[in-house]
């Protein structure tokens, strides 16, 4: 198959945007064998973090595809631009060389859900990933999907053998008072919502707006200080 334009994404994005081939010869480069790959269309704070590395350490991966979505967004996301020097700086600082690959893909969001997870993961296959973490709600909008839908679909609709690649499938993740790190919700029945760092999007975006940073438990002050300086450059 012949690519006959990238559209806008090539020339935007030069240093973000890959094709699958180029990933997959990268891949090849660092000789990973085992590859995780995490979707996002958001900048990563601790909990994104904490679930790549997961991954990374549950599955024995080599490495991991940090894989940002560059189309169109909803009204209110953060610019490619924003979330790809946010999370480099995240990746730079807390991750060991050469274990990360943070690059991005021209497509839009479609708010599909379930059946939106199964394409990312073509997706991701086609990229030379083994894994893709698949979390609660993947690529749902309000309470339109069920929350594991995304994750259920593998089992029930996908055919054994369709896919080479395989799911991690992840429950929400957020930072534990009692344990003093982040945890997968469903691993700490014993917790209460009053045990876990817990701040809405519309609150992190008023505090960065303001030039307030997040607890740290939530949001690394490497990130918080490059979205922080957005959130304040649209108000003035």
């Amino acid at each position: 198959i012949q690519v006959l334009n990238f559209s806008y994404f090539q020339a935007d994005f030069p240093d973000t945007f890959r094709t699958a081939v180029e990933i997959r010869n990268e891949i090849k480069e660092h000789g990973w064998e085992k590859v995780v790959a995490f979707q996002t269309r958001n900048p990563m704070h601790r909990a994104h973090e904490e679930l790549c590395r997961m991954a990374m350490e549950q599955l024995n991966a080599d490495g991991i595809l940090i894989h940002m979505l560059l189309g169109k967004l909803k009204p209110g996301d953060i610019p490619a631009d924003v979330r790809d020097a946010s999370i480099r700086k995240m990746v730079e600082v807390y991750f060991p060389p050469n274990t990360v690959m943070v690059t991005g893909y021209g497509f839009d969001m479609l708010y599909a859900g379930p059946r939106e997870a199964v394409l990312h993961a073509v997706f991701r296959q086609n990229c030379g990933c083994t894994h893709l973490i698949v979390g609660r709600d993947h690529a749902g909008v309000g309470d339109y999907y069920g929350g594991f839908d995304a994750q259920t679909i593998f089992d029930e609709e996908v055919p054994e053998g369709a896919l080479e690649l395989e799911v991690f499938k992840a429950d929400h993740t957020a930072y534990s008072k009692k344990l003093d790190k982040v945890v997968m919700m469903r691993d700490v029945p014993d917790h209460s919502m009053d045990d876990f760092v817990l701040l809405s999007g519309t609150a992190v975006r008023e505090m960065l707006g303001k030039g307030i940073a997040p607890p740290p438990e939530f949001s690394r002050p490497e990130v918080a200080r490059i979205l922080s300086d957005y959130y304040q450059a649209l108000d003035a």
